[in-house]
């Protein structure tokens, strides 16, 4: 009996409440609900243009819905002003998208080492952490290349080190695997799922691949901006009539 109580009264640690979201004439959103636990690894699918990156630009904070909220750790992000938002982005979320945005100019092991030295963090011991990172995403030996000399697994790799090096409680990833084969893409993901248990990260994972999506605990499945389906890695699929 106090089990079930305990799961009732735990806040989760990333909530959205009837998310509406317009670009233009556009309603990307629709009314989107959705919670992420802590430690949970959450897949959002659906089509090309169903909302699956709005939702995630919402959920990090990026762009502001229309209407609804976000509430991070029991707070509300959508009534955050800016400042606060990018240092949230800084500390405690991750973002990686589906071709890495890595800087060209920088090698990996800098690029790793950006978010640490924005938040002051000094030079040496900002790299030495970087090359941990690296380490643990099986890219050490890459720590003087740069973007365009390493292959798109290794410089997704980097991608997953960079978001997750300062701690963060949550990694957005959105597509981080869409342009990567398939061989790359299940180390890629191996490599995800791996540090996130291990760290204890929540990973809210956008993608259009089943097979990706498998690597989460959770689905949920978006279509023309409305949540049309949930389901359970160990349980069967919940659908939600709209």
């Amino acid at each position: 009996m106090s089990d079930i109580s305990n799961k009732e009264t735990t806040v989760p640690l990333l909530a959205a409440r009837g998310l509406v979201k317009e670009h233009g004439r556009t309603r990307a959103l629709r009314g989107v609900s959705l919670e992420l636990g802590a430690g949970e690894i959450l897949a959002v699918t659906g089509a090309s243009g169903s909302g699956k990156s709005t939702l995630l630009h919402c959920l990090a904070g990026i762009v502001r819905p229309d209407e609804g909220s976000v509430a991070y750790a029991g707070k509300r992000l959508d009534q955050l002003p800016e400042k606060q938002l990018s240092e949230l982005r800084r500390t405690d979320f991750g973002v990686v998208f589906q071709f890495g945005q890595l800087i060209p100019e920088l090698t990996a092991v800098d690029n790793v080492a950006l978010p640490l030295l924005l938040a002051g963090t000094p030079r040496l011991q900002a790299r030495a952490r970087a090359g941990e990172w690296l380490e643990r995403f099986g890219v050490r030996g890459q720590e003087e290349q740069r973007p365009g000399e390493m292959s798109g697994g290794q410089a997704q790799r980097v991608s997953l080190a960079r978001a997750l090096v300062t701690g963060p409680k949550v990694v957005f990833a959105d597509e981080p695997t869409g342009a990567l084969d398939s061989l790359a893409s299940e180390q890629v993901m191996a490599a995800l799922v791996h540090t996130a248990r291990e760290s204890g990260t929540a990973v809210l994972l956008i993608t259009h691949d089943a097979q990706i999506a498998a690597y989460a605990d959770r689905e949920v499945t978006l279509k023309d901006g409305v949540v049309v389906s949930e389901a359970d890695a160990s349980a069967g699929s919940l659908e939600v009539s709209r």
